[in-house]
């Protein structure tokens, strides 16, 4: 399948699942864009991008056109070795020809799942945090919750009670509100577990 950077990796999703196109369906528990997603080897559910990832196109900062093939890029825990300064603009994601309707099953099973362990209808970023890389270690959201982090509240910005990475606007969150939890999560468990927390969400920009 090829798409445009800017195509919601859902809505990729289930165009595959349309065209009898089955591995892809994962994309549809991920938020964001096809852009982001290879950028940060976007992954749920024991699949990430380069799993599927056959090739990209990109637009490098003096605004010429760049193809990688799978050779050229190496991926990583949400992370890829691309340039910072290319701005991907396509992608080509290999998929196994399956029924359609078995394709829309797994997808729905994906997202019954999600909903009932994510805030998904709340307004939020996707995942804060990545989780710590040593083996056999606890995920972010289990450092946060026993660093007593859980509902949380700083201005607008709340650490959700479903599930405590993710920060939520509750209606009015500033950016310095999201930032400024983010940041004391992350000294509430480096104060308790010593481990440093990574932000998963990428910044941009001064506050």
């Amino acid at each position: 399948m090829r798409a445009g950077a800017a195509a919601l990796d859902a809505a990729v999703a289930r165009m595959a699942a349309d065209a009898g196109l089955g591995g892809l369906e994962f994309l549809r528990g991920i938020p964001g864009t096809i852009g982001g997603a290879l950028r940060m080897n976007a992954g749920c559910y024991g699949r990430e991008i380069k799993d599927v990832f056959v090739g990209a196109v990109a637009v490098d900062t003096g605004g010429r056109r760049i193809e990688l093939k799978a050779g050229d890029v190496s991926f990583s825990y949400r992370s890829c070795s691309a340039p910072e300064g290319l701005i991907f603009t396509e992608a080509v994601l290999q998929g196994v020809p399956e029924s359609a309707e078995a394709v829309r099953a797994r997808m729905n099973e994906l997202v019954a799942q999600r909903e009932a362990t994510q805030p998904v209808r709340a307004k939020t970023g996707g995942s804060t945090f990545k989780n710590p890389s040593a083996p056999g270690g606890k995920k972010a959201w289990q450092l946060i919750e026993e660093a007593g982090c859980r509902g949380l509240i700083r201005g607008g910005a709340q650490v959700s009670k479903k599930h405590c990475n993710f920060l939520i606007n509750t209606g009015d969150a500033r950016a310095s509100d999201l930032e400024g939890l983010g940041e004391e999560v992350r000294l509430r468990v480096a104060s308790r577990s010593g481990i440093d927390l990574e932000w998963e969400i990428k910044r941009v920009g001064v506050s």
